[in-house]
């Protein structure tokens, strides 16, 4: 048996090259979104913000020949409690017929101050 072909995806985050990650890295037919944050929306709200994460999300893994509809889990962190609702449903109207698993945390902070929330995911294509 082969061993599977990694493929690093880059994204445009001015992070990746100081941090050294990749916005997200395909193995076979696994894709493994790294977290990702609404670079470009940093001032907008928690909803708005989680459209735009997800749309960047969309548009990697369109890059790796996957798309939403493959996605298995999400993991959302929030750095505030209140954004709980409005994060979710803006989640839901991407996800409301996939329903992947889905983790939402509450930490201190994130990487820019701005930033209200960031998702990562893993998505799996058909065989």
């Amino acid at each position: 048996m082969s061993a599977a072909i990694r493929e690093n995806l880059p994204g445009d985050s001015p992070y990746e090259g100081i941090i050294g990650f990749s916005r997200a890295v395909r193995i076979g037919n696994v894709v493994h979104v790294s977290g990702t944050g609404p670079v470009g929306e940093d001032n907008a709200n928690a909803a708005a913000q989680t459209r735009h994460i997800l749309k960047i999300i969309e548009g990697v893994l369109a890059k790796a020949g996957a798309s939403l509809t493959d996605i298995v889990r999400t993991r959302i962190y929030l750095t505030r409690t209140e954004d709980w609702e409005q994060v979710g449903r803006a989640h839901g109207e991407f996800f409301a017929g996939i329903r992947p698993a889905a983790t939402m945390v509450v930490v201190q902070a994130l990487l820019n101050p701005a930033w209200l929330v960031e998702i990562e995911a893993e998505a799996i294509l058909p065989a």
